[in-house]
């Protein structure tokens, strides 16, 4: 007769070997970390487009100039009659940007192109992510003047902080936060 394996003992001696004498669960101890990262909130990119195309077809000096913004994910298009009316376009864009709280740091404002029919496009590119040329500024930055005890590490398009004491932490946050570093960071995960 085939054995029945679910009730079979785990052990020799038919107890769990988990739960014997002897065994314990080695404590872990956490260093407080946190992860520094580069994103945007894609409904309020979303929501300040909207805002600015609504306000576009309203404003006179837009009529009749066949100005638009399009928007595909992380990249907008500006197609208008003029250099002069793109760069009107684009203070419009920041304006509402920076009404929804988003930082002009992480976008990047393409050179203007001619397009078809005498007009003229310009491609802007939201950047979200740190990529591996920023990584290693910023972890050379924390390893030169942040405090002694902090560590960093890239993992993917975001650096984890690690250090042995909050304070240590909070102080690596302010030195990034003074430092001009030309790409947006949120300090997100705040571990103790």
């Amino acid at each position: 007769m085939p054995a029945d394996l679910q009730s079979a003992p785990f052990g020799r001696s038919g107890t769990d070997p988990l739960r014997g004498e002897g065994y314990r669960l080695a404590s872990v101890s956490h260093m407080p970390s946190f992860d520094v990262v580069s994103e945007v909130d894609r409904q309020e990119l979303r929501n300040a487009v909207d805002q600015a195309q609504r306000e576009m077809a309203n404003r006179f000096d837009f009529k009749n100039t066949n100005s638009s913004i399009e928007q595909n994910e992380l990249v907008i298009t500006i197609r208008t009659i003029s250099e002069e009316k793109a760069r009107a376009v684009r203070t419009l864009l920041e304006e509402k940007f920076v009404k929804r709280g988003m930082s002009l740091k992480g976008i990047d404002w393409g050179k203007f192109e001619q397009a078809s029919g005498d007009t003229v496009r310009q491609v802007v590119t939201v950047k979200v992510g740190i990529n591996s040329d920023k990584a290693r500024e910023i972890n050379k930055l924390i390893k030169e003047k942040g405090p002694k005890g902090v560590s960093s590490q890239t993992q993917g398009e975001q650096i984890r902080v690690t250090g042995k004491k909050r304070d240590d932490l909070q102080a690596v946050i302010a030195l990034l936060k003074g430092s001009d570093l030309e790409v947006p960071l949120q300090f997100e995960n705040f571990r103790d």
